[in-house]
């Protein structure tokens, strides 16, 4: 028996980790895949993007908080997989569904800067969890002056970095956190927990879907193809004994858990049908045109739709304003 194989195994699988006490009031129960030992995941809460739950000596790190709806559910998941106190919460994007439960998770936890005997008010950014973001999230969960802003203040990061790489290194391992400009959006960010060996993608991979390119956000499809690379840059697969189903786990925005091979093989896809498009411009169709000559043909159906907020119409169209527009990676 193999304990990693069996773990993947499971995780592909969508096994589920029941921590619930039967007929007491609670938040619904919530499905928790064990990643690593001391990395967990809990599994699209109200339909959200999945988030990642990494615990160790120093406490908790988690990796996007959920929608709101669901961030009481996803505190109780979070406190019965560790009762260590939350430390930070890292965005890896300003999607709802990825952020609408920072000011609930954050306040769950307890800032680590207040346990490191520095002179700091009892209640220093709030008291909780640290959020950790890019720039461009910030600018997106608040509001230029005299406008609504989307979020509370409670839930905006409370730090924030605007260059390629920040890192920590916290419960005994390094951790970078790696801004992908103009991929799904302009703000996203991959997190790498190195010891770990698990990268948490965010939306630049969505095993459901072909992945949303937002261009009023910042979005391109040369940047996603390059935040692709970027992942399969950090995976390790397992070679030379590819028996062992060994090798670095990769952490979906949404869907299952995946191993480099199959972010190459996401990655080729999208390519696949950034040439095909290209091509078709370079002949001088129109977007009409174009979506009648189906480039995403041979993909439709393991990752496309014709109904709902993403369809493969939108992931089409989204490849072509980006090629016109020159947008680079």
């Amino acid at each position: 028996m193999k304990p990693l194989l069996v773990t993947a195994t499971a995780v592909a699988l969508g096994a589920v980790v029941s921590w619930g006490a039967v007929g007491q009031a609670q938040a619904p129960e919530l499905e928790v895949l064990s990643v690593r030992p001391n990395v967990s995941m809990i599994a699209a809460p109200g339909g959200g993007g999945n988030i990642t739950v990494h615990v160790g000596e120093d406490g908790v790190i988690v990796v996007d908080a959920g929608p709101a709806a669901s961030a009481a559910a996803v505190v109780a998941a979070i406190k019965r997989i560790s009762l260590a106190p939350i430390r930070y919460v890292i965005d890896t994007s300003a999607d709802a569904d990825h952020v609408g439960g920072n000011e609930a998770v954050a306040k769950a936890g307890q800032t680590i800067l207040l346990t490191r005997s520095i002179a700091l008010p009892e209640n220093f950014l709030g008291g909780g969890a640290s959020v950790l973001a890019v720039e461009q999230v910030l600018a997106r969960m608040s509001a230029p002056t005299g406008q609504a802003s989307p979020y509370p203040a409670a839930a905006w990061p409370t730090e924030t970095f605007d260059h390629a790489r920040k890192y920590m290194y916290l419960n005994g391992e390094g951790i970078e956190v790696l801004h992908q400009p103009a991929a799904h959006t302009d703000g996203d960010a991959i997190v790498f927990f190195r010891r770990s060996d698990v990268v948490v993608a965010g939306d630049i991979v969505d095993t459901n879907r072909f992945p949303v390119i937002d261009v009023a956000r910042g979005g391109s499809i040369e940047g996603e193809i390059a935040a692709l690379n970027r992942v399969v840059d950090l995976a390790i697969p397992s070679v030379p004994i590819v028996s062992r189903e060994a090798g670095t786990l990769i952490i979906p925005g949404h869907g299952r858990i995946c191993h480099q091979l199959d972010v190459v093989e996401y990655r080729d896809m999208v390519t696949i049908i950034r040439d095909r498009v290209r091509d078709l411009m370079a002949a001088g169709k129109t977007l009409d045109q174009i979506k009648a000559a189906a480039p995403a043909k041979g993909y439709t159906r393991r990752y496309g739709a014709d109904t709902g907020p993403w369809t493969t119409a939108h992931f089409i169209e989204a490849i072509y304003k980006t090629l016109k527009a020159g947008k680079p990676s």
